[in-house]
């Protein structure tokens, strides 16, 4: 069986993605594949994952069995598809003492453990630190944003040190990572990858986030074109959708609040140009495959 382990990151997806794999239920078990209920496994695990801190990092002998039986995964899938912004950690963890994501090698290490013998398989979505940095800041229980950092400056933070991490840490392991900011480009390719889905294959879904970016008369318009050209690649899709959304657009919908104390408008374009090459870097790491339009 091969797991498919969408970890995230936070301010990236808001479920978005499980929802549009358990709405095309029938059709991941046409390609051997199961998105189970967030409510089977995500607490189960959190479980599994303190008692085996506690016993040294060892989970339970049945946890696999005692995993699959709460997701209903009988007859066993080929592929099962796990999905929470939590499994490397809360919002505090995220970028505690200005380091990403710090205990995702020990957790991901106990999550591969649980399912000793399958493939493991990381998805993972990031996000420019200019608004990523303030969105779990806020939820956090931190009043000092320098506090929350410990101290490390927002602009030495990189999300290719976190991966260059997990891809020491675990080298076998593939990874697929996005950027949030690409997810209305992206996303039909997002979920067929995930699902394990053949590159044509259509399902319900296929436009929804830009449902919630695009108004209804651009949307109209925009399903009215692709009805019209039904034999567009997805890169001429991408094309379409970059100009429809330059013209039909919500007011605001993609524009972002940041209301960190101190910090500039040029604060923000340098960490964006951070967040750019850093994007690059992580493109080039070994093992990494990364979707972008």
């Amino acid at each position: 069986m091969q797991v498919v382990f969408h970890a995230g990151a936070h301010m990236t997806d808001e479920d978005k993605l499980l929802a549009c794999l358990s709405g095309n239920a029938e059709l991941l078990g046409q390609f051997g594949a199961m998105a189970p209920p967030p409510r089977s496994y995500r607490k189960l695990m959190r479980d599994m994952l303190r008692d085996a801190n506690q016993a040294g990092g060892a989970p339970a002998p049945d946890a696999r069995a005692t995993l699959l039986a709460a997701m209903g995964a009988d007859p066993q899938p080929d592929r099962l598809i796990l999905s929470s912004e939590g499994f490397f950690g809360t919002p505090k963890m995220a970028a505690s003492s200005g380091v990403l994501y710090q205990a995702a090698e020990h957790r991901l290490d106990i999550y591969q453990r649980m399912f000793r013998g399958d493939g493991f398989e990381l998805f993972l979505a990031i996000r420019n630190p200019a608004s990523f940095l303030p969105g779990v800041f806020r939820q956090t229980q931190f009043d000092d944003f320098a506090d929350f950092l410990g101290g490390t400056e927002p602009a030495a933070i990189r999300w290719s040190e976190m991966i260059g991490r997990l891809r020491a840490a675990f080298p076998d392991m593939p990874m697929t990572v996005w950027c949030y900011e690409d997810i209305p480009l992206i996303w039909a390719q997002l979920v067929r990858e995930m699902a394990g889905f053949e590159p044509t294959t259509r399902f319900d879904g296929e436009h929804a986030i830009l449902s919630e970016i695009m108004t209804a008369p651009g949307l109209d318009r925009f399903e009215a074109y692709l009805a019209s050209h039904p034999d567009m690649t997805e890169i001429q899709k991408r094309r379409v959708i970059v100009a429809f959304l330059d013209k039909f657009a919500e007011e605001n919908a993609m524009e972002e609040e940041l209301d960190v104390p101190g910090w500039t408008e040029a604060m923000v374009e340098d960490l964006t140009e951070i967040y750019d090459e850093d994007v690059y870097a992580i493109a080039r790491l070994p093992g990494v495959t990364m979707i972008a339009p």
